[in-house]
């Protein structure tokens, strides 16, 4: 391979959030041979499809969580992810289902009891980076941008198209090599990160674009009261105060880079169609969404 062939992007796909958004949008009267709702699942199978049609991916990887209270963060900080409610019965197995689907299109799944998706998108974005291929983080999930490199993109597949690294930059008013310590700052209520109390998302945004970086900001932190923006005085309080905070959610904010994964290949590969029919006849699909995903597995 010469040094100005280009090879394939990476393709790393946050499933959780398509997972999510199809069972709390699809008609529940869905129901697979068994009797169990697999709306999810139908909603799943209709991104891939979709995805896999419209991008063509060589290489490609689903990354599932496997629960919201094992993460090794919840070891650091218990309160961590405390404040969601547990996953229903019925969405713990269509989870499964989902993982099982991508397996059967041809597609490298990844879960982790101790790891979260993020951390296993993170090493693997690491991986194929240093083999030098251009990735893209597919996810609505803002923690993720934090991978994008100028080459890189982050697509809320089905929402907007991709975004590179100055459209990140706009769209959250920081640079996406700074979201962590942006998240260190302004917490994040999803994942119940506390940051620095009374440091919201524009306070975060004006003191990364004047100080760059966290660690810049909790040293000269007296600095802040002369920057001209309303409350400064009160921000310096607050950062003065709150350091020991802002250092806990940036690492409970930092996506790992070296999670353990034992096979770290991607390549799409072409599975028999046995498995993937019979896996269409449990679903109870019907015949055109099965032509599809034969179709889509034979990418």
């Amino acid at each position: 391979m010469t040094e100005t062939t280009k090879k394939p992007t990476a393709f790393l796909i946050d499933s959780s959030v398509f997972v999510f958004r199809s069972y709390y949008s699809m008609s529940t009267d869905l129901v697979d041979v068994h009797g169990n709702t697999n709306h999810a699942v139908y909603g799943f199978a209709r991104f891939l499809i979709r995805f896999i049609k419209q991008t063509q991916p060589q290489f490609i990887a689903a990354a599932f969580d496997e629960a919201l209270t094992t993460s090794f963060r919840n070891e650091i900080y218990p309160l961590y992810k405390a404040n969601r409610d547990p996953a229903p019965a019925d969405l713990k197995l269509q989870f499964k289902q989902c993982q099982k689907l991508a397996k059967l299109l041809g597609i490298s799944t990844f879960s982790d009891d101790s790891y979260e998706a993020d951390d296993l998108i993170g090493t693997l974005h690491q991986t194929y980076a240093n083999r030098g291929h251009n990735v893209c983080v597919v996810s609505a999930d803002k923690d993720l941008a934090q991978l994008v490199r100028p080459s890189d993109w982050w697509w809320d597949y089905g929402k907007s198209k991709p975004l590179g690294f100055k459209a990140l930059t706009e769209k959250f008013g920081v640079r996406p090599d700074q979201v962590c310590d942006f998240l260190a700052l302004a917490g994040d209520q999803v994942d119940n990160i506390p940051g620095v109390k009374g440091v919201g998302v524009k306070t975060a945004q004006i003191l990364l674009n004047h100080f760059d970086d966290l660690d810049s900001v909790l040293s000269r932190y007296k600095e802040i009261e002369f920057l001209s923006f309303r409350g400064a005085k009160s921000c310096q309080k607050k950062i003065r105060d709150h350091q020991a905070d802002a250092r806990l959610s940036k690492l409970l904010s930092k996506i790992v880079l070296d999670a353990p994964i034992d096979n770290d290949d991607i390549i799409k590969s072409r599975v028999s169609p046995e498995a993937l029919i019979d896996f269409i006849e449990e679903m109870n699909f019907g015949p055109m969404i099965r032509r599809e995903l034969l179709e889509a597995a034979a990418i």
